[in-house]
């Protein structure tokens, strides 16, 4: 039997391909949302050659048959592990307020005066201090980025 019967059966890889070509279409406006759930559904449910054959006969080529199977990963962006870091001090200031609170208010009330607060704020601010400047770090040893 010939490589490209329709009757020969299909991997899930080439399940995967026709999958990203039809979400490229869709994102393109081809498809709409009603009838890429369908053709979708029955990509992952195709058997053989023949099943996925009508899934994109109506739709153009051009280079979408040369799409990756799995998005390619990319390492984070500069803004994108700028925002993680801001958010992490964010956490940290609202936790150490929160626990910076709680020792006055008990400080206040029941005369207890040791700065346990600090045992949270220390050692998790120096953690988030080292990840911090690993992290900058980083983004200026990326080829691209000025020194």
């Amino acid at each position: 039997m010939s490589e490209n019967t329709p009757q020969m059966r299909v991997s899930d890889a080439d399940r995967e391909r026709v999958a990203a070509m039809l979400r490229e279409h869709f994102a393109q406006g081809r498809l709409e949302d009603d009838e890429f759930t369908s053709r979708l559904e029955n990509a992952y449910n195709a058997r053989t050659r023949a099943d996925l054959v009508p899934l994109t006969e109506d739709l153009p080529e051009r280079d979408l048959a040369d799409l990756p199977t799995e998005a390619p990963r990319s390492v984070a962006s500069r803004n994108g592990s700028a925002a993680a870091v801001k958010a992490a001090w964010g956490v940290w200031a609202g936790v150490n307020a929160l626990c910076f609170t709680i020792w006055l208010i008990t400080a206040v009330t029941a005369g207890a005066t040791y700065p346990w607060f600090l045992w949270v704020a220390g050692p998790w601010g120096v953690v988030l201090l080292a990840s911090t400047i690993g992290a900058a770090s980083m983004r200026r040893d990326r080829p691209g980025n000025a020194r």
